[in-house]
C-alpha cells in the first residue's frame, strides 16, 4: 500500500503572487505540444511549417482553456450556473473538463485551417499525437491537488490518504470521507493510459503515412476507451452522483462512450475512402 505524499498545490509565492503546479502542468502541455509539433512539421507531407507552431498553440490554447472552462461549466456544474450565469466566469474557482476542452480545440482547429489552407482532418491528424503528453501532464496536477480519486482499493497500489491533509469535514466525495479507506489513484491511471500509452499508440500509428482521419479516429477511439475503462472505478462528482439511477454511469463515461463509436467509424471512413 501506497501513502499519498504531502505535496503543496502551490508551486511558488511571489507575494500576492501564487504559482501552482496545476498550471504548471499547462505550460508543460503547450510546450510539449510545440515541441513534438516542431519535430512532425519537418516532414514535407505535414500541413504546416515548423514556424507556424506557434499560432497552431495559441489557437489550441484558445480552444483548451475556453472550451475546457464552458465544457466544466455546463457538464457538470450547470445547476450553478443556472443559478448564477456569472459562475461561466468565476475561473479562479478552478474547473476544466476534457470534453469541453476537446469541443473547443476542434473549433479553434476549424478557424486556423482557413488560414492555412488545408483540409480540417489534415490538421487534426497532425496534432493527434501531440495531445496526449498534455494530458498526462494535466492528470499529474490532478494528483498535486489531490483530486479525481477512485473508490476503495485493496492492491499494493492503492493510496492511503492523511485525515490530517483530508480533514472528513472538508473532503468528501461520493463515497464518503477521502481518508476513511485506501483508494485507487485514478488520476494517475488516467496519466498513464490517455497520456503515454495513447502518446505511443499514435506516435508509431502516424510514424508511416496513414489516410486522412484515420489518426484523428484512432486518438478519439483510444481516449474513449481509456477514460471508460478508468471511469468505471473512478467515483463520480459529488454534485453530480451516478447518472439515471444507475450505480456504474459516470458523466465522464457518458461523454467518452460515444467517443468511442465515433472515432471507430472515423477510422473505417478513411481506410474505405482510401481504398475507392
Amino acid at each position: 500500500m501506497l501513502t499519498y505524499p504531502s505535496i503543496d498545490p502551490v508551486l511558488l509565492e511571489l507575494g500576492p503572487l501564487k504559482i501552482h503546479w496545476y498550471g504548471l502542468m499547462y505550460l508543460v502541455a503547450f510546450a510539449s505540444a510545440w515541441l513534438l509539433g516542431r519535430l512532425r512539421a519537418r516532414n514535407p507531407a505535414a500541413p504546416i511549417k515548423p514556424e507556424q507552431m506557434d499560432d497552431l498553440i495559441f489557437y489550441g490554447a484558445l480552444g483548451v482553456v475556453i472550451g475546457g472552462r464552458v465544457g466544466s461549466v455546463l457538464f457538470y456544474n450547470f445547476d450553478s450556473f443556472l443559478q448564477n450565469p456569472l459562475y461561466l466566469f468565476k475561473i479562479w474557482q478552478g474547473g476544466m473538463s476534457f470534453h469541453g476542452g476537446f469541443l473547443g480545440v476542434l473549433v479553434a482547429m476549424e478557424v486556423y485551417r482557413r488560414k492555412l489552407g488545408c483540409r480540417f482532418f489534415e490538421l487534426t491528424d497532425f496534432i493527434a499525437p501531440l495531445v496526449p503528453i498534455g494530458l498526462a501532464a494535466g492528470r499529474f496536477g490532478n494528483f498535486i491537488n489531490g483530486e479525481l480519486w477512485g473508490g476503495p482499493a485493496t492492491g499494493p497500489w492503492a493510496m492511503k490518504l492523511s485525515c490530517e491533509q483530508f480533514p472528513p469535514e472538508r473532503f468528501q466525495d461520493f463515497a464518503g470521507a477521502l481518508c476513511a479507506v485506501p483508494r485507487h489513484p485514478s488520476m494517475l491511471y488516467e496519466m498513464l493510459l490517455e497520456g503515454f500509452a495513447l502518446f505511443l499508440i499514435l506516435w508509431v500509428f502516424t510514424a508511416r503515412p496513414r489516410p486522412v482521419m484515420a489518426a484523428s479516429g484512432l486518438f478519439v477511439l483510444g481516449y474513449g476507451v481509456f477514460r471508460s475503462l478508468v471511469e468505471l472505478i473512478r467515483l463520480p462528482d459529488a454534485n453530480l452522483g451516478y447518472l439515471f439511477g444507475t450505480d456504474w454511469l459516470t458523466m465522464g463515461m457518458l461523454l467518452s462512450v460515444p467517443m468511442i463509436v465515433v472515432g471507430l467509424l472515423m477510422m473505417i471512413l478513411a481506410y474505405q475512402r482510401a481504398q475507392r
